[in-house]
């Protein structure tokens, strides 16, 4: 195994460019070097979306600060296909796990959308992040999803982007092949939603099906929990319209 595939890998908003320094983050710098246990002169690993994956070396190392000198370009940002992931919020344990799969299904854009049966009454979107970090670094990614501010669904709606299929799960679509209705879609960005445990409201699932971009889909004849649905439903997508049926993200 290399010395760069041996380095901790960790993400960074800061900007990656040869001979850069960089200042991590205190979690990070106490992750490194009390859990890792590096000090200086180690190599970590640092990606974000726009300058790709860089093998840095610890320039200074202490539980609370800890500064990075980029030293080899290792690779390029990905482009993540353009399928947004919209999803009614969820209570803590189940959501983190949401958008860790989320991540790691290679949607570009996330956002909580409250809907009538909504449980929760807010989203903590530092959390959600922390998660969405956590998968990219994990799974090798050099992208990380945009997480998108909560709205609600009637505002979702009324402000669509025109062109852009959303892929609605629902239970009363008939039990026919998704993949199949998606294959007679015109190719062009996409967005999945997925609503709360309860389901859409009547007044939701007639604004849903007054939208033309709408396409109602079934994802079998079992029921299956939002977290579950996401999962389904996402590799459904991907599998079609995605990176998954070997179609390069525009």
């Amino acid at each position: 195994m290399s010395k760069a595939a041996k380095s901790p890998r960790l993400f960074t908003s800061e900007r990656l460019a040869q001979t850069a320094q960089v200042a991590l983050a205190p979690a990070q710098a106490h992750y490194l070097v009390s859990v890792m246990r590096l000090k200086a002169g180690d190599s970590v690993r640092l990606f974000n979306g726009e300058d790709g994956e860089w093998l840095c070396r610890m320039e200074q190392a202490s539980r609370k600060a800890a500064t990075v000198a980029c030293i080899d370009f290792l690779a390029a940002p990905q482009r993540l296909p353009d399928i947004d992931y919209l999803f009614a919020p969820l209570k803590s344990a189940r959501l983190d796990y949401m958008a860790q799969k989320a991540t790691e299904m290679g949607v570009r854009r996330m956002r909580p959308v409250f809907t009538e049966r909504t449980v929760p009454s807010r989203v903590n979107i530092g959390r959600l992040r922390a998660n969405v970090i956590e998968a990219a670094e994990q799974c090798n990614m050099i992208a990380v999803p945009h997480l998108l501010e909560p709205q609600k669904l009637p505002a979702v709606l009324a402000d669509w982007e025109p062109g852009r299929h959303l892929i609605h799960c629902d239970e009363q679509a008939p039990v026919a092949s998704a993949i199949a209705q998606l294959g007679r879609l015109e190719p062009g960005p996409a967005a999945v939603l997925v609503g709360p445990e309860g389901g859409f409201s009547p007044s939701e699932q007639a604004q849903l099906r007054a939208l033309p971009e709408v396409v109602p889909i079934s994802l079998g004849p079992r029921i299956m929990r939002a977290d579950t649905a996401a999962v389904a439903a996402l590799a459904i997508v991907q599998s079609v319209l995605g990176d998954l049926s070997g179609r390069q993200p525009d």
